[in-house]
């Protein structure tokens, strides 16, 4: 990890190694990569870490590393997929509502145009319009794939893959398989990688990538269970470790994933951030007081809201009439969660500082069938959601804001070095369009799969480990062995609480100058007091896991924090209580990146979609929620 003069805070850097097979053992593709494993390859000193040379190393096991693997293993490549969690633990789990593909099951008149300018419209026109279109002329080909590979879609009556209204949306669009649509896709992508015996390690942390700043070569980081330093070699290396929304103090994420891993690993590399300030805080997460702590900030899927759910304050009155009429509860996510903020602050609200969703009024076995998962989950916390209104509040769920690159390629400006999925900027611009995060990760991770493999050359298969490389990954180890002994008096975790409250108050849902500017000189306090780090355990330990995920925490917070106290007006998921309206000069992106080792930021201009997205765009097509009554 590092620490450069911009104080993008790193802590000083601080078995048995596994090589499988995405999902069994295997005798072919996983055993060549263990031949590649130099158990104890350590010449200096003491040091033992393993070596390991795949042709190309993807860094993330949900939807978007699988996908881009699978495209690889298709072309014939030996990809390596190395993830931070046990097999199938990723966070693709907990996307449940739905995968937006236009195949007009039920409203023929939809087309991917349409889906295109949706999204468009969603992200307030600061989406790249490219990768927009790209991921809706695809996403109908990837939805009949994983349908051909096994995923258990709904039907219609007739047969048809069956979709769903999504907020935002000007037609059903949404396929899902109940309320466990991304849980669904991943054991469907991973069956895939099985049959083609993609090679996989489980519980592995990434701490460094071996970069010159214009190159990648590797990837440094250690096994999570034995604490033994690993050495990634490749010539190529795909990110796809997810985002960053768990550095709020209310998320949708465990508090041991999604904490801007990738963005730091690649602001380090030489890449460049794109967007930080949009963060999507969706407007239906459980109310923690009320159900526990575990529960806190949990997301309550936009399906419930999608087959028809409504919102009331604690007068009774279905407020989202007064905020959107026509749309309602399925008007935009960044929409709905204003309203909710604004009851819950204007006295409106719960006890417990939410809100209620109420889907009782649709028939019980209907509400059972398509929101199976939430009527268990309730269910096990005493609450019947087809008799009775749960309480809800806003929660920092997607971050649009990531890597930038270019979505032909998934290439990063970083030779060698690609990015793919929630780690990236682009598809979804100031606010993300429901059920377009599962299918941005097929529709790009296909084409950037396709890419990789067409540019690998005869030196990729098995690339040698130069010194220089050696050098970096040993300093690395060596700086991992300090952070595990520091013995001060704070400890990571109490830090990432800080971290998360300061951010949940100075860049949640409303921001203002004065907010942010106190956010950020809170920050440079936090900051100094890791300082007095301290870990309880060895490089196994949970305490030290925290200790690295504090590092890249601080470096997207301070990026977040920067971006969003530059741009001065309200655009999709950035609003600003003294900058509310939105300014036509404002549609451009912020670009993030590290020169002469401190923070730069400019802007860049945003570009146009081609003309038959932009005639989609001036017919105007919008939901009518009406539909649903």
């Amino acid at each position: 990890m590092f620490a450069p003069s911009f104080k993008l805070m790193t802590p000083p850097p601080s078995g048995t190694d596994r090589s499988r097979e995405l999902g069994r053992p295997s005798d072919t593709r996983a055993a060549a990569v263990a031949d590649r494993l130099d158990d104890a390859n350590g010449p200096v000193d003491d040091l033992e870490y393993g070596v390991v040379t795949p042709p190309v190393l993807v860094i993330g096991a949900g939807a978007a590393g699988a996908r881009v693997a699978i495209e690889l293993a298709e072309s014939g490549v030996d990809p390596l997929v190395i993830g931070k969690r046990d097999h199938g633990d990723a966070h693709t789990t907990w996307a449940a509502g739905g995968v937006n593909a236009a195949l007009g099951s039920l409203d023929p008149d939809d087309d991917w145009t349409i889906h295109a300018a949706d999204t468009l419209n969603e992200g307030h026109h600061l989406n790249d319009p490219e990768a927009v279109e790209l991921t809706a002329k695809h996403m109908p080909d990837r939805i009949r794939e994983l349908d051909e590979w096994g995923m258990g879609f709904d039907r219609t009556a007739d047969g048809k893959i069956n979709q769903r209204y999504f907020g935002a949306q000007s037609y059903r669009r949404t396929c899902f398989v109940g309320d466990r649509t991304g849980e669904a896709m991943l054991e469907t992508l991973i069956d895939r990688a099985q049959e083609l015996e993609i090679p996989y390690r489980e519980n592995v942390m990434i701490t460094r990538l071996l970069s010159d700043g214009d190159r990648v070569s590797g990837a440094v980081g250690f096994d999570m269970e034995s604490g033994r330093g690993l050495l990634f070699r490749s010539n190529h290396v795909v990110l796809a470790a997810g985002g960053f929304s768990a550095v709020f103090d209310r998320h949708s994420s465990r508090d041991d994933e999604n904490n801007g891993d990738a963005q730091a690993l690649a602001l380090e590399a030489g890449a460049s951030l794109l967007d930080l300030e949009f963060v999507q805080f969706h407007p239906t997460g459980m109310v923690g007081e009320r159900y526990g702590e575990e529960w806190d900030g949990r997301l309550v899927t936009e399906a419930v809201r999608g087959e028809g759910g409504r919102l009331y304050n604690t007068e009774g009155e279905r407020f989202m009439e007064r905020y959107s009429p026509d749309q309602m509860e399925l008007d935009a996510r960044d929409v709905v969660a204003r309203a909710i903020a604004r009851e819950i602050e204007d006295g409106r609200g719960t006890e417990h500082g939410g809100v209620y969703l109420d889907i009782s009024h649709r028939d019980d076995d209907y509400v059972r069938e398509r929101l199976p998962r939430m009527v268990e989950r309730f269910a096990s916390l005493g609450v019947d959601i087809t008799e009775e209104p749960i309480e809800v509040a806003p929660t920092a769920h997607y971050t649009m804001g990531g890597v930038d690159v270019d979505f032909r390629t998934g290439e990063t400006g970083v030779d060698g070095l690609y990015a793919v999925g929630e780690t990236v900027a682009g598809v979804h611009g100031a606010n993300r369009l429901g059920g377009n995060s599962l299918a941005e990760t097929v529709a790009i991770g296909k084409l950037v799969g396709e890419h990789v493999a067409d540019i690998l050359e005869s030196d990729d298969a098995d690339p040698a480990v130069a010194d220089d490389q050696r050098a970096i990954a040993e300093r690395e180890f060596r700086a991992l062995e300090s952070l595990a002994g520091a013995d001060g008096d704070v400890t990571p975790t109490a830090l990432l609480a800080d971290l998360r409250e300061l951010l949940w108050t100075h860049a949640g849902i409303l921001r203002d100058e004065e907010t942010l500017r106190e956010g950020l000189e809170k920050l440079d306090a936090l900051r100094e007091r890791t300082e007095n780090l301290r870990v309880d355990g060895d490089r196994t330990s949970r305490s030290f896991e925290f200790a690295v995920d504090l590092s890249v925490s601080l470096t997207v917070a301070e990026t977040m924090l920067r971006t969003a106290l530059e741009r001065t007006e309200s655009r999709g998921a950035h609003s600003r209580t003294d900058h509310p309206e939105v300014d036509e000069e404002w549609r451009v992106n912020l670009v993030v990146s590290v020169d002469d080792g401190e923070l730069s930021t400019r802007r860049r201009g945003v570009g146009e979609p081609s003309p038959a997205v932009q005639d989609a765009l001036e017919e105007g097509y919008e939901l009518d929620y009406h539909h649903l009554e």
